[in-house]
C-alpha cells in the first residue's frame, strides 16, 4: 500500500490488536473481515467505536485491524485501546478528551493464576468437620 499510515498497538487480558490508521471515508476492516462480521455483538461494536467518537473524528479514516488472543470481548478492548493510541498519534490534542474518559489506560487486569490446593485461583474445597 502507497498510502502513508499511523500504526498503533492495543493489548487486553491475552488479545493484542495491531491498528492502522489510513485517511478516508471510515471502513474498517478486522481480521481482514468487515467490523460488524467480525464483532457481531453491538455492544462490542460500540465500545470499540468510542475513541472516534469522543474525539469527533468518525469518517475520517480508515482502519485495518489485525488482532489475535484471547477471547472477543478482550479482543474489542484491544481494538479500542489501540485506535486510541493512534489518534493520539494523528493529534496530539485529542489526549486530554481521550485521557478523560479513560481510553487511553491499559486495563491491567487479566486471569489470575491457579493455586496449589484450590480449585481456581481463590475458591477452595469444601470444609467438612466430620
Amino acid at each position: 500500500m502507497a498510502a502513508r499510515y499511523i500504526e498503533a498497538v492495543g493489548r487486553r487480558k491475552t488479545a493484542s490488536a495491531r491498528v492502522r490508521l489510513y485517511p478516508g471515508a471510515g471502513t474498517i476492516i478486522v481480521n481482514d473481515r468487515p467490523l460488524e462480521e467480525y464483532f457481531p455483538r453491538q455492544t462490542l461494536v460500540y465500545r470499540l467505536l468510542e475513541p472516534l467518537r469522543v474525539t469527533g473524528t468518525e469518517g475520517r479514516f480508515n482502519i485495518t485491524v489485525k488482532v489475535k488472543g484471547g477471547g472477543i470481548s478482550g479482543q474489542a478492548d484491544a481494538v479500542r485501546l489501540g485506535i486510541a493510541r493512534a489518534l493520539v498519534k494523528t493529534d496530539e490534542n485529542l489526549r486530554p478528551v481521550l485521557r478523560q474518559y479513560g481510553l487511553l489506560t491499559r486495563d491491567a487486569r487479566a486471569k489470575e493464576r491457579k493455586k496449589p490446593g484450590l480449585k481456581r485461583a481463590r475458591k477452595a474445597p469444601q470444609y467438612t468437620k466430620r
